[in-house]
């Protein structure tokens, strides 16, 4: 009795056990997945505020709330990073890593002035001083026998022998001087006409007077160095027959120099004819050389934009040499003296037409975006902005062009990229005088054209072909005496283009004909009255290697003829005739 007792409480306690073993691990992983459950619903409901964009991959402008097609080419969207939400059109987030791989580097703008505040800085180079330069010729025909100038930089001095020539018309005129001082007492003018000949062709009149007292003709003349200088070119040698005024050396005086800069056009009223320029070069780092502002060119260079400004110095030591560059620091003249924004040249980027400087908006976060500036005065390496920066903005200073690839790359506004909207261009319309058969002609080639058109949407190049013949064949009957000059070039090329289409063995090669056919015939038809049914003019911003093309439909429905399947719905309706 009391066995069965312990057995029957053994048997309870290893019930309870198991139970516990088989319930008690369920409901803790009940309660687990519970807590999962409820991390999970919380996690999910702290994001559902949330709604995703979507954005196409070829028109990044584009953003909508939901999945779709892209109402300009017609391509599938894709999600939209989320980072871009609350971001203003033109602005754009890039990640602290890209930031960090570039070393772009940011600078908060703030006012500048102190005494270099006015100060122009000007590149140029050393030029000859052309007003110090000199030509020395031969004052008689002959051949040069002798030159005593050896090479070009040779240095000369004044009444130094350059040259020997012998000289036929010379020795004519020295016998007719020894023949003529035998009746100097009973032909007194004929005498002293011949000696004056001979002053003409610089003869001293010492040389005469020795020609006349012994009697003799010399065959060689010399000729002497009327100034000092440096050969910059030998224009003869030794051998050659010279005319008379013909020149044999260039001399150049380098004890007074040019300097030659450039300025731009949005500086010219700083400068005037005597201010003072100091210069240096590399040659010379240490040295500083004082120039004075000589001429100022009254032409602008209208491919550089810049006008010359030429100051003039003194270069008693030979150290400038024509050729080096030099760099000219100059106080501007009739400067503003208010504060100024300066910010450094890394951060402004010129495309030629304007300057701009990528500002961060966000001082917590790197969102950028593309602000256009005006420049001032550049002072070594910084600008003085003008126009389109405050003080305390803050721009990259560092790393510009690759935070402007990515802004290009988001389809942002970009230095070579002034707007990202998609406003849809128009056909400036021609005014066009078409008379009544013309006006027919061109309505009977419509239908056709249409045709061809939807042949083209289903790229079929044999019907393409077919219906291009056929719109040439009416565009024929247009009498050309209807026409003026711009008619007749316009239906030239339309006619070309038709026999183009119609030869083609390949739809690229008809489609590009296309482009240009719609070009030309497109603004006829906006000449033509009374058209009806109406027609469309349809573009498709893609075509033409982006630069969009039109063509005219008769459909609202759009179907792209330079696409066909690929992206049949690329494009928009910009016109009804």
């Amino acid at each position: 009795m009391n066995k069965n007792i312990l057995y029957i409480g053994i048997a309870v306690l290893v019930g309870l056990l198991a139970g516990w073993l088989i319930f008690g691990k369920s409901t803790d992983k009940s309660m687990a997945v519970k807590d999962v459950s409820t991390m999970s619903d919380n996690h999910d409901h702290s994001t559902e505020g949330e709604e995703e964009m979507w954005t196409c991959s070829m028109h990044p402008q584009i953003m909508q709330p939901e999945p779709g097609d892209c109402p300009i080419c017609g391509m599938d969207l894709i999600p939209a990073e989320s980072s871009a939400d609350g971001l203003a059109a033109d602005q754009f987030k890039m990640t602290k890593n890209a930031m960090a791989l570039a070393n772009i580097q940011t600078s908060i703008v703030g006012d500048a002035e102190g005494k270099n505040g006015n100060t122009i800085s000007l590149t140029g180079k050393i030029v000859e001083n052309e007003e110090a330069n000199s030509v020395q010729a031969s004052y008689f025909d002959g051949r040069i026998e002798s030159l005593n100038v050896s090479y070009e930089g040779q240095e000369v001095r004044k009444g130094q022998l350059l040259a020997t020539i012998y000289a036929p018309n010379l020795v004519a005129a020295q016998q007719e001087l020894i023949t003529t001082a035998s009746l100097k007492e009973s032909q007194p003018a004929l005498y002293k006409s011949v000696r004056n000949k001979l002053k003409l062709w610089k003869l001293s009149e010492s040389q005469i007077n020795t020609i006349e007292e012994s009697g003799k003709v010399r065959e060689n003349f010399p000729i002497y160095a009327t100034v000092s200088g440096t050969v910059s070119e030998k224009m003869a040698e030794e051998g050659d027959y010279v005319k008379q005024g013909q020149p044999i050396l260039k001399l150049s005086n380098l004890n007074s120099v040019w300097a030659a800069f450039d300025a731009y056009e949005n500086q010219i009223s700083q400068f005037k004819i005597g201010q003072e320029i100091k210069m240096t070069t590399n040659a010379y780092p240490n040295k500083e050389f004082d120039a004075t502002i000589s001429f100022i060119d009254p032409v602008l260079n209208t491919q550089t934009r810049v006008v010359t400004v030429r100051a003039t110095i003194q270069n008693n030591n030979n150290l400038l040499k024509p050729g080096m560059f030099v760099a000219g620091n100059i106080e501007g003249f009739g400067v503003s003296q208010k504060q100024q924004l300066v910010v450094p040249a890394s951060a402004v980027m010129w495309t030629g037409e304007r300057s701009v400087v990528y500002v961060k908006t966000n001082p917590e976060e790197p969102v950028f975006e593309m602000r256009e500036v005006t420049i001032g005065n550049r002072n070594g390496e910084a600008y003085t902005i003008t126009e389109g920066l405050e003080n305390g903005d803050e721009i990259v200073t560092n790393g510009t062009f690759t935070v402007d690839a990515a802004a290009q790359l988001r389809g942002k506004k970009s230095m070579m990229n002034q707007s990202n909207s998609a406003e849809e261009e128009t056909i400036p319309e021609t005014k066009m005088k078409l008379s009544q058969e013309t006006q027919k002609a061109i309505k009977k080639s419509l239908k056709p054209y249409l045709d061809m058109k939807d042949a083209f949407v289903e790229g079929n190049i044999t019907a393409i072909s077919v219906y291009a013949k056929k719109t040439l064949e009416e565009i024929k009957s247009i009498p050309e005496s209807d026409l003026d000059k711009m008619e007749q070039s316009h239906i030239s090329k339309i006619k070309r283009m038709l026999v183009a289409i119609n030869e083609a063995d390949n739809i690229k090669n008809q489609r590009n004909h296309f482009v240009v056919l719609n070009q030309n015939i497109v603004p006829i038809v906006m000449n033509i009255q009374n058209i009806d049914p109406e027609i469309l003019i349809q573009k498709c911003p893609m075509a033409n290697n982006n630069q969009g093309a039109f063509w005219l439909s008769a459909d609202k429905e759009i179907r792209n003829p330079y696409y066909g399947e690929q992206m049949m719905t690329c494009g928009s309706t910009i016109d009804t005739l």
